[in-house]
């Protein structure tokens, strides 16, 4: 199975040209609180099954994590489930150099 990619400098760059993007950090409660992508949604990788009706089939989504590995197989499942427009952010936040912002609880 084929997962389309992007770099976290192509998302950096998509932001600073205003382009609406659709972000889901996967990462868990305490990783997000160390920060997150201003204009990401959080929802742990584990409440993926219980978001469908979250997802639009329409919408492109970037799946973002740590690294890019839970992001990697978050996309999976989601093109399994039906969801064919989703990316995995490679690098993950390790490799973000944009601004984050804290979680506010």
């Amino acid at each position: 199975m084929e997962i389309k990619t992007i770099t976290p400098d192509e998302v950096k760059s998509k932001l600073e040209n205003d382009e609406t993007l659709y972000l889901v950090d996967v990462r868990e409660d305490e990783e997000v609180a160390e920060g997150k992508i201003p204009e990401a949604v959080h929802i742990r990788m584990g409440e993926i099954p219980n978001y469908l009706d979250f997802f639009d089939k329409e919408n492109e989504y970037i799946i973002i994590c740590k690294a890019g590995g839970r992001s990697y197989k978050v996309c999976k499942y989601l093109v399994t489930n039906g969801y064919p427009n989703v990316v995995n952010m490679t690098g993950g936040m390790l490799a973000w150099t944009g601004e984050t912002k804290p979680k506010h609880r």
